[in-house]
């Protein structure tokens, strides 16, 4: 079965508990004793329902203590698919949350209130859906059980958004108007909404085509570990382990090994232990290169005619998760994929307002969620793509030397 990774991103008070809740709850996906306990826990309720927004509460307990807030993981699974949820909250202060848990998302459901149409922190999320490159959007028109199920409502908010998209150049969006207090068009296709034609949000979620969103025309391959057993079994056994993350590999492929531009034919392709003639990505492979060349953790193994860039200094955009701030000069590490290498903040070019796009210019630091485009430069070359061309080789992170803490997530541009 595949996975499928997928953010919820709303204003206060959208529903986003309760929509999780009532995608694990009518799924059937939560363990007896949670089902047990939220039970005793709603049983104030006047009308006896049990609150499924309580699935999801340790972030609200949270917050009411004033501690910080992390992005929470829920996990599923159908019989046609897994799926792993990232529950960011939708505060701006915690824009940097919703970074993190989009980093890898292949998906975002945007719930939007129907009584309140698009609103200011609509656009925001949007924008960082935009900014990270999330293949699928889907517009969530929730509460339309306080709207009377009215298609008029619906059909005005599409219209406000198509707009929005547009600016951002947001595109596979749906629209699925619901209601998750009430589980319409959740898991099953409501008959309160007989004008609506399209599949209910958990049909959505197991049809969506994910694989389509895999690169297989540039082939990317981070060296992650490499194997020399030195046994007598083995004796002249060299292997380099690692996730193709884009791209298909073949036996007697031209490849280069990037900083160092050193070229070498493939031998051979483990999968699985077992030899095979070619694989893709994702699949884990080792490779054997026809010459004894020298590879190590971090180095990209590309095929020869299509070359990422090299270099040492980047220009990024930047999402700041610090409580320091980012001061020019600073000096971090990066990380792209399994490459680690010293490097400094050159120069700050402009902070980005993430609820207009206004650009600040020439900002004397960034604080904790601003989202600013710098100047990096490395202390050693580092192979990479742009974020808009191949996401899977154009993100990077910042670490604290001291603290090996994650303090900046960066997209190459």
């Amino acid at each position: 079965m595949d996975l499928l990774r997928f953010i919820t991103a709303g204003s206060v008070d959208d529903g986003k508990s309760t929509l999780i809740g009532r995608l694990l709850y009518d799924s059937k996906s939560i363990m007896i004793d949670q089902l047990e306990a939220i039970e005793k826990q709603s049983k104030n309720k006047e009308d006896g329902e049990i609150d499924l927004a309580l699935l999801t509460d340790g972030l609200r307990a949270e917050r009411e203590q004033g501690i910080t807030i992390d992005v929470a993981y829920k996990y599923f699974s159908t019989p046609n698919r897994k799926f792993i949820i990232a529950d960011a909250p939708g505060h701006i202060q915690y824009t940097r949350n919703m970074v993190t848990g989009a980093s890898n998302a292949d998906l975002a459901i945007i719930l939007i209130d129907a009584r309140n149409g698009v609103v200011e922190q609509t656009r925001r999320h949007s924008i960082i859906a935009s900014l990270l490159g999330i293949p699928h959007i889907v517009v969530a028109v929730n509460k339309m059980d306080m709207v009377d199920y009215s298609q008029d409502v619906y059909n005005n908010i599409l219209i406000d958004y198509a707009h929005v998209a547009q600016t951002l150049g947001l595109k596979n969006i749906n629209y699925i108007p619901l209601s998750a207090l009430l589980g319409d068009n959740i898991v099953e296709k409501s008959d309160k909404m007989n004008w609506y034609e399209g599949p209910s949000l958990l049909q959505f979620l197991e049809d969506v085509k994910v694989e389509d969103d895999i690169d297989l025309s540039q082939s990317r391959f981070p060296v992650q570990y490499v194997i020399r057993p030195q046994t007598d079994d083995l004796h002249d056994y060299r292997g380099y382990a690692g996730k193709i993350i884009s791209g298909i590999y073949r036996k007697g492929d031209k490849v280069t090994v990037f900083p160092s531009g050193i070229s070498s034919t493939i031998r051979s392709i483990e999968l699985g232990g077992k030899e095979v003639e070619e694989a893709f990505a994702p699949q884990s492979v080792i490779l054997h290169l026809e010459d004894d060349v020298d590879v190590s953790r971090g180095d990209v193994i590309a095929l020869s005619d299509n070359a990422p860039k090299t270099e040492q200094e980047l220009e990024v955009l930047l999402c700041w998760m610090d409580n320091k701030p980012l001061i020019p000069g600073n000096k971090y590490l990066l990380q792209i994929n399994s490459r680690l290498v010293r490097a400094a903040v050159r120069e700050i070019e402009y902070k980005l307002d993430v609820n207009t796009l206004q650009q600040e210019a020439n900002p004397t630091q960034a604080v904790l969620n601003d989202v600013i485009r710098a100047t990096i430069k490395t202390a050693s070359p580092v192979s990479f793509d742009t974020y808009s061309q191949l996401r899977v080789n154009g993100g990077a992170i910042l670490i604290d030397e001291t603290s090996h803490v994650t303090v900046g997530a960066c997209m190459i541009q």
